[in-house]
């Protein structure tokens, strides 16, 4: 049996690698996303003061410490018993819509837009954002670098850093009220990334949707997975990155299960393999019945195309268009394709703008009162959705607010299981007879760049990045090394 080995796989945070089985015809028998990094963020987190937990947690990446943080803060004000003021919510929520504009916009313009902005068979060396920059011009290029700016320029006014925050680490609320001069510049931004992402939105509109081959390409089977679908919502359905209900819908679009962060033991559990550090979630009611989908497999998703799948609309106006432009074209609700997910993203970007101007421009943001006095420590969730999806922090703490025990599923641990899924049949419907080139690779990596996996976050850890894919045949001899920048 011949082996192909993608490692690393690129343009992800982290490190992963693929491994392609191929039988003696050529074609694949199976295929492995593996995470050779450790787990073990939770175990030294034990121990801890519990008001360490948001500001340590950060540190488990450096591209959604955001997430984190405010998972963090929701933890501990679950734990401490004590709800956050109405201001401190507004803040928190405004803070991680600006945290959704620069991640989202990484996204797009660096990591998975190359492969439809330059193209999925272009050479290696332009598969980049070098090569977006080329395609889309310098100008543009000083737009998606201002925008990504000023969502780091908010979260840094309103997080005390721009990239790991510490304003929310006093349970019950935020450090410091937002002054009216610093809600003054955060509205202008803010209206400027609106314009920016619906730019982004005809760009999506002009390269991918106008050509047919990008769209049979994400209609296309090795991209389809009928899975189930998570995401937070607020009370009417409608997609909420920081706070609501966790709703659950089959792959029919019915609604399985809808649940409160305390809940979530009673819906999710978790499998291990031995041949990767992720571990892979699954609903608990359905089971775990292997690397299969459908409506009998308990494997469901997250993330953007999981977010609008499991919601019924969006809670903004021009985002909630969009979603509905979305779903008409590729076929009604819910969506089924992997490459979705960047449609979903964009769709994301406008509606964490528009709010972001609704809670900038509300009358509330700058009042003083920012947090309340907290109750005994105890046990506590906090749940909120990260850009990749459903991120679930669960702390207990001692009678002296020391951390007993700490459970973290981020969205990349989610995902992974579907991941494997999508790297498996991209490589079954892709790859005949032997015959692979880098441009196929690529599209198979496509698979796993869709959900834009944060493998740091899912091991809890950091890893180097060798960059090769190496052929073997069915006698373990190389055939073939291929080198990716």
């Amino acid at each position: 049996m011949k082996e192909i080995v993608i490692d690393p796989i690129t343009r992800l945070e982290g490190h992963g690698k693929i491994t392609i089985f191929l039988n003696d015809d050529g074609n694949v028998e199976n295929a492995y996303f593996q995470v050779p990094e450790l787990r073990g963020f939770e175990r030294f987190c034990e121990g801890r003061r519990a008001e360490d937990l948001p500001i340590i947690t950060t540190r488990i990446c450096g591209v959604c410490p955001v997430a984190h943080h405010m998972a963090g803060a929701k933890a501990l004000d679950a734990a401490f018993n004590v709800e956050p003021t109405e201001t401190a919510k507004k803040l928190r929520e405004l803070e991680y819509c600006a945290y959704y504009i620069y991640d989202h916009i990484l996204h797009f313009y660096f990591l998975g837009g190359p492969d439809f902005v330059v193209g999925p068979d272009a050479p290696a060396a332009k598969r980049n954002i070098l090569g977006v920059i080329e395609k889309v011009g310098l100008d543009i290029a000083k737009e998606v670098i201002k925008h990504r700016a000023y969502g780091q320029k908010i979260t840094g006014i309103l997080g005390g850093r721009p990239t790991h925050p510490v304003s929310a680490c006093i349970p019950g609320g935020i450090a410091k009220p937002l002054s009216e001069e610093d809600r003054q510049d955060i509205e202008k931004m803010i209206k400027s990334c609106i314009e920016f992402a619906k730019f982004s939105i005809k760009l999506f509109h002009d390269v991918v949707l106008e050509n047919v081959d990008y769209v049979n390409l994400i209609k296309s089977d090795p991209y389809n997975l009928r899975t189930y679908y998570m995401g937070t919502v607020d009370g009417d359905n409608r997609v909420n990155f920081y706070d609501g209900k966790i709703r659950v819908v089959d792959p029919q679009g019915g609604e399985f299960a809808k649940f409160a962060p305390n809940e979530y033991l009673d819906i999710i559990e978790e499998h291990v393999e031995p041949w990767t550090y992720v571990k892979l979630p699954y609903l608990k009611k359905i089971g775990w019945k292997g690397f299969t989908d459908g409506p009998e497999s308990g494997i469901y998703r997250v993330g953007p195309l999981g977010r609008l799948n499991a919601a019924d609309g969006m809670a903004t106006p021009i985002a909630q268009q969009e979603y509905e432009e979305m779903y008409e074209a590729l076929g009604g609700k819910p969506v089924h394709s992997t490459l979705a997910f960047h449609w979903a993203r964009l769709i994301e970007l406008l509606y964490a703008s528009e709010r972001a101007l609704e809670l900038a421009q509300d009358s509330m943001i700058t009042n003083k009162k920012v947090r309340n006095p907290v109750g005994a420590p105890s046990e506590g969730v906090g749940i909120v959705e990260a850009a990749r999806g459903t991120l679930i922090h669960h702390y207990k703490l001692d009678e002296d607010a020391l951390v007993k025990k700490v459970n973290l599923i981020v969205a990349t641990t989610n995902n992974s299981a579907a991941i494997n899924l999508s790297v498996r049949d991209a490589a079954k419907g892709l790859i005949k007879n032997g015959e692979v080139n880098e441009g196929l690779l690529n599209k198979i990596e496509m698979a796993f760049r869709a959900y834009d996996p944060c493998m740091a976050c899912a091991t809890h850890s950091v890893g180097q990045m060798p960059l090769e894919a190496r052929i073997y045949d069915n006698e373990n001899g190389l055939i073939r090394t291929i080198k990716q920048p």
